[in-house]
C-alpha cells in the first residue's frame, strides 16, 4: 500500500482532470486496486519515498484507444505529477490473511514471524499518522496469528518477543483512544512475558492514573523507577500521579467540608 498525491493533466491543458491529495485518509492506496492506471502503477513502482516525478503516458499505459469520453478523447496521451509520500508492502499480508485458518496454521513460524512484523510496521505508519483506531486494528490483527503452540522453547521465545511488542504498541494507542482500562489490561500481559519490562509498568501506571486508581499506578510507576531511576519519563510521570493524588486529596476535603456545612 501507498500514500501518494497525484495530478493528472492533458497535454495541452493546464487544469488537471484528475487529482488525489492524501491527507485525513487512513487508508493505504493499493496498486492494482486502487491505483488501476497501468502506467500510473509502473511509475509508482520506480519511486522511493518521498520522491516527486512526472510521467508522461501514451494512451496504451493510460486510457487506451476509447479514451474516457466526455472528459479524455480517444487516444489522448497524458502527463501525471506524483508525489509518493509512502509505502509499505502489504501484499503478502494481505494474501496471508486471506487464507483460512487452517491454511495460515501450515505456515512455517519465520513466515508468520514475517507476517506479523509487516502488519505492525503498518500500525506504526497509522499511529505515526494519529490514526489511532486503524493503527489499534493492525496491531490486533498481528496479535491473532501469534497464538500458535511452539514446538521448541526456541519458537515460544521467537512469539513471546513478536508478542510483547504488539501488547505494548496496543497499551499505549489504547491510551491515546481514551481507553485506559484496555491500556492496562495489554500491558499486564506484556507483564506476563517480561515482568521488569519498563515500558509495560510505565504503560500500566499512565492507564491507572488515568483511572484515577492512584496506589497502584504508583506501584507500576515505583518499580518502573527502581529498574531506570534516570528515566524522565517515568519521573516526570511520578509529579504528575503526586499533583491529581493531591488534587484528589482537595477534592475530598471540599465535598466533606460543604456536607458538614449544610449539617450545621
Amino acid at each position: 500500500g501507498c500514500t501518494v498525491n497525484y495530478f493528472g493533466f492533458l497535454e495541452d491543458k493546464d487544469k488537471p482532470f484528475c487529482t488525489h491529495l492524501d491527507s485525513k485518509s487512513s487508508k493505504l492506496m493499493k496498486l492494482g486496486t486502487d491505483i488501476t492506471l497501468w502506467g500510473l502503477e509502473i511509475g509508482l513502482l520506480t519511486m522511493r519515498k518521498g520522491e516527486r516525478a512526472r510521467f508522461f503516458f501514451t494512451p496504451s499505459y493510460a486510457y487506451g484507444a476509447m479514451g474516457c469520453p466526455p472528459l479524455l478523447p480517444p487516444n489522448t496521451m497524458v502527463m501525471f505529477e506524483v508525489e509518493l509520500l509512502d509505502f509499505l508492502d502489504t501484499a503478502e499480508s494481505d494474501l496471508f490473511f486471506d487464507l483460512t485458518a487452517e491454511q495460515q496454521e501450515r505456515f512455517q513460524l519465520e513466515k508468520v514471524l514475517k507476517v506479523a512484523e509487516a502488519e505492525r510496521e503498518c500500525g506504526n505508519y497509522f499511529f505515526r499518522k494519529k490514526f489511532f483506531r486503524s493503527a489499534k486494528d493492525r496491531y490486533k490483527r498481528a496479535l491473532s496469528i501469534l497464538s500458535r503452540s511452539p514446538s521448541s522453547e526456541a519458537e515460544q521465545h521467537q512469539l513471546s518477543t513478536s508478542q510483547l511488542l504488539l501488547l505494548l504498541n496496543l497499551s499505549i494507542t489504547c491510551l491515546k483512544l481514551g481507553r485506559p482500562a484496555q491500556a492496562l489490561a495489554y500491558g499486564e500481559q506484556a507483564l506476563k512475558i517480561d515482568q521488569r519490562n519498563v515500558k509495560a509498568l510505565f504503560r500500566c501506571g499512565q492507564a491507572c492514573r488515568c483511572m484515577a486508581e492512584y496506589e497502584k499506578a504508583l506501584e507500576f510507576l515505583v518499580k518502573a523507577q527502581h529498574i531506570q531511576p534516570f528515566n524522565m519519563d517515568i519521573n516526570e510521570e511520578l509529579k504528575k500521579l503526586a499533583s491529581c493524588y493531591r488534587d484528589a486529596v482537595e477534592q475530598e476535603k471540599e465535598t466533606c467540608r460543604r456536607m458538614f456545612a449544610g449539617l450545621s
